[in-house]
């Protein structure tokens, strides 16, 4: 009997709010991100976390864009993270925005400044950060913070007319300067931006801080449970302050911690750089941590939630090592992925006594891990073959057990040939290895006898089809690439490698993108996004054994 999995802290509090009829049983939880940058797999995190938990307890999950700096966002971010989000398997409730709540959280403001809890000041940003103090010092108030009510609501009135400049003034909380916790020490609640927001226009030119607008906007959807990353716990008594002082639904915030992986950057701002200053392609490139750039790659949702749910919710900040995020995807592909060949490194294999001119349809199981194989598919066979170099060696050693000199293989779904001859160029470079073949050794009606211990893969030479494959891996040589003073130093530059011409089964002209394959012995490769039919792409999603551990033992 299986033991039942024990509940995390999050979980633990749902279902003591439930058992108490906190919210009237009810649980809405949102997921809010800035649509400034595409999600990475630190979202996907959150994302699981905060529907998972919804359907767990049979309640809903809101998306809320946090559509507060006009500056940095754009409805292009807006359109990939709903796709990104329905792509891992969820559907939100309601799609909000917290430009929804301009007008709400305006009237809050000013609801604020009538109880003299909030006043215009026109110190600059240099002026303010000074006056706020040190950790171990108390702030001092500017010239502007006894300023009367009626003033401050002229003034904020001012603001949102348009009469300042960005910068002139702002809207500050009036709090404590003596706080031990510096988010109270008066925040800024407004600032001037005159830009052009992508939903709203120019109707407005003052934008709530993230900090107001955050825990109003959730407590407008009446959201039961707010769950943010550990960086957030300094906010939340400004969360509750706002709140309370507004005397409106009382939302409450739970912290986690964010997922921190091993050769990877989750910053936004370090994406965005990689982007711009061209180290990749685009913000789906298949080396970037972005969902999009996972799914180009090949990985599944499915993938991707089990990674989440193993990894678990946390109070403690930790590094996760992204080999467990490919154990996830090979654990994956290995039960979803068809098996086909593809040659990458090609050298010709000619079969010496197999009839000129005839074609065999040989039969492939599309999954032997699945009973039943997943039908199969049909593979032409013939005289000339293209097999991998490595596959033949002009000396081998005692241990090869694939082709050279006197040796043989059993061709996979096919026949035993056994090498006995082989062609140079006059650079002395191996063209062909000639073989000949054992007519009933054939796999499945083998009456043969023999007993060979190598297996290798082959595509037909007249049936191959090309194709581009680039081989994918990890963007940086750097464990923890985040804290170096200049992350793109550590940048691996065998990241990608670009196999321009490899031939594959005819069958994998009907690929399509997001179905996984195994490539027989070499890894579990996808079609690309970009790749067409005269053209087809190719990507490494994942090689079939952690061979980057090894290498990191092998160099220490």
């Amino acid at each position: 009997m299986s033991e039942e999995k024990s509940l995390n802290f999050i979980e633990e509090i749902v279902e003591e709010d439930l058992r108490t009829g906190k919210h009237g049983g009810r649980v809405l939880t949102r997921f809010p991100p800035e649509p400034n940058g595409y999600l990475h797999i630190g979202h996907a995190k959150s994302i699981c976390l905060n529907f998972g938990l919804a359907q767990q307890y049979n309640g809903k999950t809101n998306l809320r864009f946090d559509d507060t700096n006009p500056v940095t966002e754009d409805t292009e971010y807006v359109e990939s993270i709903k796709k990104d989000i329905q792509w891992l398997g969820f559907q939100w409730a309601e799609e909000l925005y917290t430009s929804d709540y301009f007008e709400t959280l305006y009237n809050y403001a000013v609801s604020l400044i009538k109880k003299g809890l909030a006043y215009v000041d026109d110190s600059t940003a240099e002026e303010i950060a000074a006056a706020k103090g040190t950790p171990t010092e108390p702030g001092i108030p500017t010239p502007y913070r006894d300023r009367t009510v009626e003033e401050n609501l002229v003034l904020f009135a001012d603001m949102r007319a348009g009469k300042y400049k960005d910068g002139e003034k702002v809207l500050r909380a009036k709090i404590d300067l003596a706080s031990p916790n510096m988010h109270m020490r008066d925040p800024l609640l407004y600032r001037i931006k005159h830009a052009h927001h992508h939903r709203t226009g120019d109707q407005w030119c003052i934008y709530p801080m993230y900090d107001f607008a955050h825990g109003q906007s959730d407590s407008i959807e009446k959201i039961t449970h707010s769950i943010c990353t550990l960086e957030f716990i300094p906010h939340r008594p400004l969360y509750d302050w706002c709140i309370d002082k507004l005397e409106i639904f009382p939302s409450k915030q739970y912290e986690f911690a964010r997922l921190n992986m091993t050769y990877t950057v989750m910053s936004k701002r370090k994406l965005l750089q990689l982007v711009n200053e061209k180290f990749v392609e685009s913000w789906d490139d298949p080396r970037m941590p972005t969902i999009s750039g996972l799914r180009r790659r090949g990985y599944t949702p499915a993938s991707i939630r089990n990674f989440c749910d193993k990894i678990g919710v946390q109070k403690r900040e930790n590094m996760i090592d992204v080999s467990l995020l490919e154990f996830c995807i090979r654990e994956d592909l290995n039960k979803t992925a068809w098996r086909r060949m593809a040659v990458l490194d090609p050298i010709k294999l000619v079969i010496t006594n197999y009839p000129d001119g005839q074609v065999e349809e040989l039969v492939g199981e599309n999954n032997p891990e699945v009973e039943g194989g997943e039908g199969s598919r049909s593979i032409p066979f013939s005289k000339e073959l293209w097999i991998e170099r490595e596959d033949f060696m002009e000396d081998a050693p005692k241990k090869f057990f694939r082709l050279g000199p006197g040796l043989s293989v059993r061709l996979k779904h096919a026949y035993i040939v056994t090498c006995h001859d082989f062609v140079k160029d006059e650079n002395g470079k191996v063209t062909e290895v000639h073989c000949t073949y054992v007519p009933n050794s054939k796999s499945g009606e083998d009456t043969s006898g023999l007993k060979v211990k190598g297996t290798i893969h082959w595509i037909s030479v007249p049936h191959a089809k090309e194709a581009e494959v680039r081989l994918y891996d990890r963007l940086f040589n750097d464990e923890n690439p985040a804290i170096a003073e200049d992350f793109k130093a550590s940048i691996n530059p065998k990241s990608l490698q670009v196999i321009e011409r490899a031939y594959i089964e005819p069958d994998l002209a009907n690929a399509v993108p997001g179905k996984g394959y195994q490539f027989i012995r070499l890894g579990y490769f996808t079609l690309d996004t970009h790749s067409t039919p005269a053209h087809l792409v190719f990507n490494r999603t994942v090689t079939l054994k952690d061979s980057w551990g090894k290498e990191v033992k092998k160099n220490a």
